[in-house]
């Protein structure tokens, strides 16, 4: 049964919202808990093999994985897909920051996945708009941001044929404000209050922002993509802290007349430091980034991520390392493609014949690889190529 807004949301074990992730006491987000506060349901290998019989191609490794884990209604797409009907797939990123940590990352490659596997159309929402209101920033530099983040999303290797991305200060208008305003009147001020937990110090513009990621949703804010497909299903990959928002959506869409939004949902990349919710952008020590040099993720990972290895050699040879609070380890299973190299890993590492530093070894040089041709991609990225994947047109491939 689905949450309604609001419930659940008194707990304060822990709190994941969009602004917000942290648990009591500095401990691990509880996902089991949160699975059951926020009502979704929990992907099993069932859900997974179903995806790569459709697809007739691997899942990918944060699928295979367990970092995406969640879902609302993922079942039914598969349904419509099995049945010749179309979805498309929406999916954002709030620019408040010049350059990207591998966190975030992690939503645009597994959407990358989703296009390419099911041959669908994308939509990119960048909310310059709200990191305006809750950052210190200006609408200018809020826009900047938004181009120079849309960058780094198109080095993902994104298909223009079958992208839109495009910036709220740019777009919002016509059918897509329709759509906020039919949102906006289906929420009160104190639904809205128990799903993201304003206070009277918020000013009215966080308060007015739900709609804008809302109507993303409904394939009517698109009209030169999806005129007339109004029955169109969509499937958001996002961050389980993106939920409270389509919740809301998802309540508010069958009473506007649209189909309620499905939703893939993963869980949060741990900081260097541990495993205690998601990386603070104010300590650059937290995170790699895809600006970072190769020097620069060498001290990194060899100075700051925590280790779950013993505090000797010896001790570590008979008890072998703690897999459960290892960063190098977790890391290694967000970015490692290989399956059986990972399992070696576990085996040898959890039982101490393989050593912290040599796990750390091995991570460096997969993140090197990763940032290196990141950022080999990005620097081909130009300002028309952004401007393409911006412009409000039709998309040839959509659905070929």
């Amino acid at each position: 049964m689905e949450k309604r807004e609001g419930e659940g949301e008194g707990e304060e074990e822990q709190v994941v919202n969009p602004w917000t992730v942290s648990a009591k006491g500095g401990r691990k987000i509880d996902y089991d808990k949160l699975i059951d506060q926020f009502g979704c349901q929990r992907i099993d290998q069932s859900l997974v093999d179903r995806i790569h019989r459709l697809t007739s191609r691997t899942p990918h490794v944060f699928l295979r994985r367990g970092v995406f884990f969640a879902h609302r209604d993922l079942n039914e797409i598969l349904d419509a897909h099995e049945r010749g009907e179309k979805f498309y797939l929406y999916t954002g990123r709030g620019p408040s920051s010049e350059a990207l940590h591998l966190g975030h990352l992690i939503p645009f490659m597994f959407t990358k996945y989703l296009q390419e596997a099911f041959k669908v159309p994308l939509v990119i929402q960048l909310t310059d708009d709200e990191k305006c209101m809750w950052k210190d920033l200006t609408v200018e530099e809020s826009q900047r941001l938004a181009r120079e983040n849309a960058k780094d999303i198109i080095a993902c290797g994104f298909d223009v044929t079958r992208t839109f991305i495009f910036s709220d200060f740019d777009y919002v208008g016509g059918a897509f404000y329709k759509n906020m305003v039919k949102v906006g009147k289906c929420v009160t001020y104190n639904k809205a209050v128990g799903i993201f937990g304003f206070t009277g110090e918020d000013h009215i513009g966080k308060i007015s922002f739900p709609p804008v990621q809302a109507v993303p949703s409904f394939p009517s804010s698109f009209p030169h993509l999806f005129g007339g497909q109004d029955n169109l299903r969509c499937l958001i990959p996002c961050a389980i802290d993106q939920d409270p928002y389509f919740r809301m959506t998802r309540d508010v869409a069958p009473r506007i007349g649209y189909q309620k939004p499905a939703l893939i949902e993963s869980s949060f990349f741990p900081a260097m430091q541990g495993e205690t919710g998601k990386m603070s952008a104010s300590d650059p020590n937290s995170a790699i980034y895809v600006t970072d040099s190769a020097k620069e993720i060498k001290n990194k990972i060899n100075r700051y991520a925590f280790s779950g290895g013993q505090d000797s050699i010896e001790k570590h040879r008979e008890l072998g390392a703690n897999l459960e609070v290892d960063i190098p380890f977790k890391y290694l299973s967000f970015f490692l493609d290989d399956d059986d190299k990972l399992e070696e890993i576990r085996k040898e590492y959890g039982a101490g014949r393989m050593l912290t530093g040599e796990v750390k070894q091995l991570l460096i040089q997969v993140l090197t690889e990763l940032v290196e041709r990141h950022c080999r991609a990005r620097a081909a990225v130009t300002d028309e190529m952004v401007d393409a994947f911006m412009a409000v047109r039709p998309l040839p491939n959509m659905f070929n």
